[in-house]
């Protein structure tokens, strides 16, 4: 499993734990996330793939 890092605001995006508060289970992959996901901290598209980073 990886992490992910907005790289605007800091908040990082865990694929052991997904984001269940937004309907995303754990264990979902980043490539799984839906193509209109979001930060759910600064708004920053997925899509914004220079604004994004693996972390581990």
């Amino acid at each position: 499993m990886k992490r992910y890092i907005c790289l605007d605001c800091g908040w990082i995006y865990d694929e052991e734990y997904g984001l269940p508060s937004s309907g995303i289970a754990p264990g979902t992959k980043w490539s799984e996330l839906p193509d209109d996901f979001q930060c759910p901290e600064c708004d920053t598209k997925k899509s914004d793939t220079d604004m994004w980073a693996v972390i581990d």
